[in-house]
Formats: C-alpha cells, structure tokens, sequence
C-alpha cells in the first residue's frame, strides 16, 4: 500500500482540518475549571473540534469528561493505541506570522501548535482515515487518544488512566524520528523565601519548560554609570534590551531566545542575564547566588551535572522568576538521564542551596521517571523499519531525548516523528516546538502520515 500517495490525495483536506484546529487558541486557562472543560473554554473547543471531525469519518467517539478524546476503528480484544495533545503553549512574542492561523509558505506550514502538537495529530488521524477508506482486516482496535493539558503536567493523561481504556502499546507522535525510546525523568522545584535586592520587582517567564524570553525588572538604584554598563553588558552579550525611567525608580528590559526546557542551550535566558547584570553592575548578593546556582543549564550550580550512558547530559532550565517587595519565586525544570534518581537530585539542591546560604527554599513540585523500552523491543523494532522504508535512512538509529512525552504515561509506548533528522529550522526561518514562527514542512507532515499508517497496519494487523 502507498501511503504516501494516499495522503497526497487528501491533502487539501488535510490543511484545511488543520487550519482550524490550529485557529482554536487551546491555552490551558488558570480560571476556574468547569465540567467537561478541566482546562478552559479553548481547550474543549479544540477537544469538540477533533471529536467532530472523528464523527465525520465514521470513527467511535468518546468523551473523557473533557480530560481527553478517543477516536477509535476496528474491533478486537487488544488494542493499539496513539496518543496526541491539543493543546498548546501561549503564543509569546517575535512572531512574524499570526500564531493562531495556519499560513503555508510554499512548503512550510506555520502556526502554534503545527509541530506540537496539532499538526502531528492531524497525521495520525489521517493514518486512521485512510487505513479504513482501504478496508484493510486488522485483528485488534486503533484508538486515537488525544489530552488537553500535556504542556502543563500532564493531568489529562493521569485523569484518562483511571477513567479510559489502556492500550496494549502505541507511540505518541510528539517528538522526532527514527523512535525515540527513553525519555529522561524531571524534576520540578520551586524556589521560594524572601530577599534583599535592589529589585523591587521583576517579571519573567510564562511556563517552567520554556527558556525565558523576556524578562523585565524595576530597581530601586539607577544612575547614568549604571545606564553605560547596561548598554556595554547588552553589546557584549549580542541581547536586546531598553530602560523605562518612572520617577526615582527605573525599569530595565532583556530579550533573548525562547526554547524548549528540554534544549535550554538552544535558548538565551533573559532573566538570568538580568540577574548576571544585576549581581555585578550593583554587587547585588541575592543576584549573584542566583545566576550563580542557575546560569549553566547542565546543572553544576546545583551540584547535579552527570552525563548518562543512554540519555545524555541533565539539563536544568529556570523558568520563571517572579520577584515582588522582597517576596522571590522561581520555577526550575530538571531534565535528567535513568543513571540518576529523583532523590538524588532534590537532595544536592538542597545541599548546594545551604551551602551558599541562599534565602530562598526548595520545594519539590513535580517528579517524573525516566521511560526507557528496550530497543530490541518488537514496538521499536517495526516503528524502525517502517521509518526506514518510508525515509530510506538507515543511518539515524533510534535515540533517546531530555523532552517529556504522554509515553511515560502507559506502559509500552515511545514517541516517535514527526520531526526528521538533519532540518536545521534556525538556518532556514521556522521556529522549533515553543518558538515564534513555530513551522513543519508540509511534505515532511505528509511523509509521518505515511510512516504512521504503515505503522498503525503492522500493529495491529
């Protein structure tokens, strides 16, 4: 079967299925949870969009109370399952496209959400689609499961274990090809406590797993020297950055390069050059600790640096600094590799934090363990072949990655697609997963809707 012929004839479809689902702005919202909407009016629209569309084709459609979606084909004691997300993270800044309209420049689509996740959701509906337009006999169940909240903890899933139906295994279609088969575990702290600074407030970060963009501080102190070595630290960092005069105080801004927590070296944190300003242009002692315990995203500030065998260095990523009449609070996302633990981890934060007599205490918010399948594995073994036969690339072997995914959260799942290997996206304008002008190649969207329905055959046939 030619599966990639097959898309081609929908494509038109496609995009326009696509576009509006990536019109629906599906934030998760801090107001008040409602039933059947957990995480806001947006993300039931995007939920009531897809289920809409699983109708359209025939599918069976079942609501998990506003949690999560499934959309299912075929019949059988066992399952094989697909697990996507539909909701997304806030749009930010430095978008040169509109965030919430799909836009297609020749072959690259852009819009928040169409490479995490929207688009990659799209695909596999569409492996489904054209697996039962063909009437191929599959011996077990496809359930295309989608949750709404993967972008903020994960909640959507942890609800859908408990209240839907777990399949056998599955990928998830959130990450990149060929499979990825470990994921490493996190951590989430939480620094909290009172400090004497000049700042009198300072604003910065929208989500603990996006490196910090913008960053904004108000200070108590500000003279013209102060104004020369702002703009020499700006100059000499290759950072933008402006400074707001309001009577006796001054509020100074930073920008640099949002990215996922997962790839914090891929990203410019501006809070944390605000505080590396800050610490040295006042001799400022609560700004110093705290570039000096955060600035390298391996972690050695908090005496957790360690390279894994299978998984690579631990990264940490600061996420949002919020600082407020001496009232400090910092968001830290940990990324590290199943060489370590947890435990291991909170403990030398807290070691490092006394150590230097840092105000501010730790608080464990989050922890997750690391996934690892066996490579060997008859799941990574057939996504791998089904990769190549469609790629014809038998150089990339199937990986590891520091992002999180829904596969930590049933048993026998590993992401895979629908990124491919060797796209710089910096060098050729298209921003990556949590990045202004967030883009995917259309042909390369097509060629995972392929992958994924090859894939879906084999698993379940």
């Amino acid at each position: 079967m030619n599966w990639l012929e097959k898309c081609r004839a929908h494509q038109a479809q496609l995009l326009e299925d696509l576009s509006g689902l990536i019109a629906i702005p599906s934030v998760r919202t801090a107001a008040q949870p409602q039933n059947n909407a957990p995480f806001g009016k947006e993300c039931r629209k995007a939920l009531d969009y897809m289920m809409e569309l699983g109708r359209r084709e025939g599918f069976t459609v079942t609501d998990i109370d506003g949690y999560a979606c499934v959309l299912s084909y075929g019949e059988g004691t066992e399952s094989i399952g697909v697990l996507g997300h539909l909701d997304v993270v806030p749009a930010g800044s430095g978008w040169t496209k509109e965030p919430f309209a799909l836009t297609k420049c020749d072959d690259v689509l852009f819009g928040r959400g169409v490479s995490d996740d929207k688009g990659p959701g799209i695909a596999a509906f569409y492996a489904m689609k054209m697996i039962k337009e063909a009437q191929l006999p599959l011996s077990k169940k496809v359930m295309l499961i989608y949750g709404c909240d993967e972008e903020s903890g994960m909640e959507c899933m942890d609800y859908y274990v408990k209240h839907g139906e777990i399949p056998q295994m599955g990928f998830v279609p959130d990450a990149d090809f060929p499979v990825i088969y470990g994921e490493k575990g996190a951590v989430g702290i939480e620094l909290n406590g009172t400090c004497e600074s000049v700042i009198r407030s300072m604003s910065a970060g929208e989500r603990a797993n996006i490196v910090i963009e913008h960053a904004e501080a108000t200070l108590s102190q500000w003279d013209s020297e102060k104004s020369q070595l702002f703009d020499f630290y700006l100059q000499s960092n290759q950072l933008q950055g402006s400074i707001d005069y309001q009577g006796s105080y001054v509020t100074i801004m930073m920008r640099g390069k949002s990215a996922h927590a997962a790839t914090p070296y891929e990203g410019v944190n501006a809070a944390l050059h605000m505080l590396n300003f800050i610490g040295s242009a006042f001799a400022d002692e609560f700004a110093q600790k705290t570039y000096a315990l955060l600035s390298d995203w391996r972690g050695s500030g908090i005496r957790c640096a360690s390279e894994g065998a299978y998984m690579g260095f631990l990264t940490l990523n600061t996420g949002i600094i919020n600082i407020k009449d001496s009232e400090a609070n910092i968001l830290l996302d940990i990324r590290y590799p199943n060489d370590l633990t947890a435990d291991e981890i909170i403990q030398n934060v807290k070691e490092a934090i006394s150590e230097c007599n840092y105000p501010l205490y730790p608080l464990v918010k989050k922890q997750v363990e690391p996934l690892f399948v066996d490579p060997n594995s008859e799941l990574v073994t057939t996504l791998m072949d089904v990769y190549r036969t469609y790629s014809n690339d038998h150089f990339h072997p199937a990986k590891t990655i520091g992002g999180g995914t829904y596969a930590k959260k049933l048993a026998n799942f590993v992401a895979y697609g629908p990124e491919f290997p060797r796209h710089n996206h910096d060098a050729e304008g298209i921003g990556g997963v949590h990045q202004p002008d967030e883009g995917i190649y259309f042909t390369n969207l097509q060629t995972a809707a392929a992958i994924y329905a090859e894939a879906i055959y084999r698993l379940a046939k």
